[in-house]
């Protein structure tokens, strides 16, 4: 049996009941299901959860506006599962901290190995950080992968789960090119087409916050139809 604690966010009964059996027969258990915003904020008040999977048309509340409130209080990773399915709906949900997205009509299995490999991704960070401190110092800002914060200019900045973990899996690697494939393989874990631009919104969203000047990013390069490096800053 599975520790994990999953909140399924949906007004459809239908499809919250099919993605709760999914989730029983690969032995996850601590499962809530909310039909609403207001009882995903309740469920949210409750406990902590490991993985949020979200609908964005609510009866009560904008999904995307849920998000966002879930936001200030929560680093879980969010998964948006919905009808929505333009490029513009699909940047605004990853651009205000959603980390996946997932439009209906969908495969029922690609949507729990989805979770699943958020779950076990977090689940290995979470192991690995209690071993041992681990800091990256640069100039104008220090991610700690114990304690999950990112400090810039000695202000702590929030950072949702699957940003935190690009920029950490960025500082592990220094100075090498990566595409926004392999990028995703790595750090999301699965990779359908199209999966690309969910990287590129959430560099987009790092650059915001580590960039001095987002015209000519120093920090995350884009090398032109190659990919991505990360270029640590020096202390002075």
């Amino acid at each position: 049996m599975r520790s994990e604690a999953i909140l399924l966010v949906d007004d459809e009964e239908g499809i919250l009941v099919m993605i709760e059996n999914l989730l029983l027969k690969e032995g996850y258990h601590l499962i809530v299901r909310a039909k609403s915003a207001a009882e995903a904020l309740q469920a949210a008040r409750m406990r902590t959860f490991d993985m949020i999977v979200l609908d964005v048309m609510l009866p009560d509340m904008d999904g995307f506006a849920l998000c966002m409130e879930l936001c200030k209080t929560v680093t879980t990773p969010i998964l948006f599962l919905t009808a929505r399915s333009s490029d513009l709906d699909k940047l605004q949900g990853l651009l205000i901290g959603g980390d996946d997205y997932v439009t209906k009509p969908f495969n029922p299995l690609e949507v729990v190995a989805r979770i699943q490999a958020h779950l076990r991704r977090r689940s290995i960070y979470t192991s690995e950080s209690k071993v041992a401190e681990e800091l990256y110092r640069f100039d104008t800002f220090t991610v700690n992968r114990t304690t999950g914060q990112l400090i810039i200019n000695q202000a702590e900045t929030p950072c949702p789960a699957k940003e935190f973990e690009l920029l950490l899996y960025f500082c592990k690697h220094p100075n090498q090119v990566f595409t926004a494939q392999q990028l995703y393989e790595q750090v999301w874990g699965t990779m359908v087409q199209g999966d690309e631009k969910t990287v590129v919104i959430h560099i987009s969203r790092l650059r915001k916050k580590l960039e001095a000047d987002l015209a000519h990013p120093r920090v995350i390069v884009t090398l032109r139809g190659i990919g991505y490096k990360f270029v640590p800053p020096v202390r002075g």
